[in-house]
Order: C-alpha cells, then sequence, then structure tokens
C-alpha cells in the first residue's frame, strides 16, 4: 500500500475510533477526542508498519490542527507553510525518504576514505550539499556532482556551492542518471530504497568501485567495511565493493 494511502487510512480508522468512544459516552470533551484519535491512528499506522517517522505525524497531527485552528490565524498563512514544506520535502510520501543532511565529522570520515588519487564522487539525494561541499574543498584534485529533486534544497546546494569549480549540482531523480563514470556513490536515504540502489550500482558502476551508504546497510548484502563516524548521533558508514562478476539479470 502506497505510504500516503497507509496515512490517509490511518487516519480514518482513528476518526471513527474516536466517533465510536464517543457515542458509548467513553469521550465526553474535544480533548480527549482528539487524544483518542490520535493515539488510535497512531496505533493504526504502526500496525500496518508504516515507516516510524510517521508514527509522531499522526500523533500531533490532529491535536496541532486543532490548537491552531483555535488560534486564528489567516488562511494565507497554512497556505504558505504548505508551499514550504512542499518545496523541502516535495515526494517523500512517496519515495520514503526524508531529507537528511550529513554533518561536518561525516564529511570528514568520508574524505579520509576516498582513495588518495583522484577520483569522481556521487552523492545521491544531495539534499544542500552539505557532504559535498567540504569534499570539494578538501579535494580539489576530485571530481564532485549531487543530485537532489526537491526544490527547496536543490536552490541551497546550487547557490552554496556555485563557486566551487570541481562540483556540479543537478536536480533530478536518484535513479535517472547513470552511474557508470563514478568512483565513489554516497547514500544518505532510507531503508527503503537501498535494495534498489544497489541493483543500479552493482549494474552500472566499475567493478572495484565503491558504494558508501550512511546509516542503512543493504538489505541482502554484508558491507565490505563499516566505519563509525563518532559523531553525537553514532553515525556507521557501511561500504561495499563493487564485485567484478555482476548478478543475473
Amino acid at each position: 500500500m502506497p505510504p500516503a494511502l497507509k496515512a490517509l487510512l490511518a487516519q480514518l480508522v482513528g476518526g471513527i475510533g474516536a466517533y465510536a468512544l464517543a457515542r458509548h459516552g467513553l469521550l465526553n470533551d474535544l480533548g480527549s477526542l482528539v487524544a483518542a484519535q490520535a493515539a488510535i491512528a497512531t496505533g493504526t499506522a504502526a500496525a500496518m508498519r508504516s515507516a516510524r517517522w510517521w508514527l509522531p505525524i499522526h500523533l500531533v497531527f490532529l491535536p496541532l490542527a486543532v490548537t491552531l485552528r483555535g488560534l486564528g490565524l489567516p488562511p494565507g498563512l497554512y497556505l504558505g507553510a504548505f508551499v514550504i514544506l512542499l518545496l523541502i520535502y516535495w515526494t517523500t510520501f512517496r519515495t520514503q525518504v526524508p531529507l537528511y543532511l550529513s554533518n561536518a565529522e561525516t564529511a570528514a570520515a568520508v574524505a579520509q576514505l576516498l582513495p588518495s588519487t583522484p577520483v569522481s564522487v556521487l552523492d545521491i539525494g544531495a539534499g544542500t550539499g552539505s557532504l559535498l561541499r567540504p569534499l570539494a574543498r578538501l579535494r580539489p584534485d576530485c571530481r564532485f556532482a549531487g543530485i537532489e529533486l526537491a526544490p527547496a534544497p536543490w536552490l541551497i546546494g546550487r547557490i552554496l556551492g556555485a563557486r566551487l569549480p570541481n562540483l556540479t549540482w543537478r536536480r533530478g531523480d536518484l535513479f535517472t542518471p547513470s552511474w557508470t563514470d563514478y568512483d565513489v556513490v554516497y547514500a544518505f536515504l532510507s531503508p527503503v530504497p537501498m535494495g534498489a540502489v544497489w541493483g543500479k550500482a552493482s549494474a552500472e558502476m566499475r567493478a572495484g568501485s565503491l558504494l558508501i551508504s550512511n546509516s542503512f546497510p543493504l538489505p541482502a548484502r554484508e558491507p565490505d567495511f563499516v566505519a563509525a563516524v563518532g559523531d553525537r548521533r553514532g553515525t556507521r558508514l557501511y561500504l561495499y565493493r563493487i564485485p567484478a562478476q555482476r548478478p543475473a539479470r
């Protein structure tokens, strides 16, 4: 079931459940009704195995909506907030890849993992370029490229990286361009697309090239090496060498 449909179904079940409890006299005020709907919607989403980040959304969605309605804010403010969130997260509901930003410690760790010879590096789902900009400054001998689908992070990355001659910036889906010309592909996505990422990497990247996944290991392959970044969130980098023998297609 698509994630957006799961979310809609969870909210509907929460509303029906809260209404049923109220009909039986178990809920006597708006606050308890809203709390019951939120709890039932969250429980339903968990039962349907929605991604973990959906659960807090279900928990606060209706309580936040009711609270904001009571503030009497102008309707244009809601439209503006919606547009801003849309530009930042774009099709996250479909791809199930939230906006994750690599920190400075991770960029330093990746720099240590790169070969000493010049290489080409692609960051798929590059966000605002928080990984690529430090790398481009540290390794002017290397070529770096980022691809990002969401308009707002893409624009920020393009502006901030405009003066780095060894950094190219592209807007689009991460699976669209060929990865053939890259020695290293870096991914900080989510568990959902990692199987497809490995399929594309193993089919297109040269033997001996490197796939680095931040925080999310491949579902059916042991990493060749795991690097601990040592930052506050305990980031781990999973490294995979592309084998000479390609999987059967």
